[in-house]
């Protein structure tokens, strides 16, 4: 009976964990923020490499997970004394395209993915990020996830037709010739309209409402 009990604890513990995100640190979202021209334009231009970037994604549901990607389509970051003080990312959303599951499997859910539940691609297939602030250090200080954070990013990202500040942990190496930022964090999906079956209530057929995004961005001069 005490075997049957642990066993029942554990598988229920298991299912439970699969409606989480995967631990990292939550992006803090409030209202878009103005745009700082002087500070986003001042110092060196790097031009964003759509080739060695990019953005990886993990959704979540009562019975699992999916992982899949976007392609950075172009974009540009500014420093000075390399210090990223700038820039702006674009987002090709239509490129959407997950990847844990067989062909056919991901062929159905990328379809879906495009779909006016979700990201509406004919409509919206591009999406922004673009940098209002860069500050030394993460946002939670010592109970941050991201330990090897070295500054906090603040910026606009645009999806569909709904634009949010969101703040996070990154970790930013800037030379001369090069800026590298890396980046985990968790957003929930409906501050951006995409509500899809966001209703716990639904139970199986309920999809989690935070997102992991996770960011490899290299700039180059």
């Amino acid at each position: 009976m005490k075997r049957t009990i642990i066993a029942m604890s554990l598988i229920l513990a298991a299912f439970t964990a699969c409606n989480d995100a995967p631990e990292a640190d939550n992006a803090v979202t409030s209202d878009a923020q103005e745009v700082n021209s002087e500070a986003a334009t001042g110092g060196e231009t790097y031009t964003v490499d759509a080739g060695q970037s990019s953005i990886e994604w993990i959704g979540t549901k009562p019975t699992g997970q999916h992982h899949g990607t976007f392609k950075v389509k172009e974009g540009t970051l500014t420093a000075s004394n390399n210090q990223v003080t700038g820039g702006k990312v674009t987002i090709d959303v239509a490129s959407v395209q997950p990847d844990d599951q067989d062909a056919e499997g991901n062929t159905k859910l990328q379809t879906h993915l495009k779909s006016p539940d979700f990201f509406e691609v004919e409509k919206y297939p591009t999406g922004t990020f673009e940098i209002t602030s860069v500050k030394a250090g993460a946002p939670t200080g010592g109970d941050a996830v991201m330990k090897d954070a070295t500054h906090t990013v603040t910026g606009n990202l645009k999806l569909k037709d709904q634009t949010k500040s969101v703040s996070f942990p990154a970790k930013i190496n800037a030379t001369a010739n090069e800026i590298t930022t890396d980046a985990s964090f968790n957003i929930d999906r409906t501050q951006w309209g995409i509500v899809y079956r966001s209703d716990k209530s639904l139970g199986d057929k309920f999809i989690g409402t935070d997102v992991n995004i996770k960011l490899h961005i290299v700039a180059k001069k």
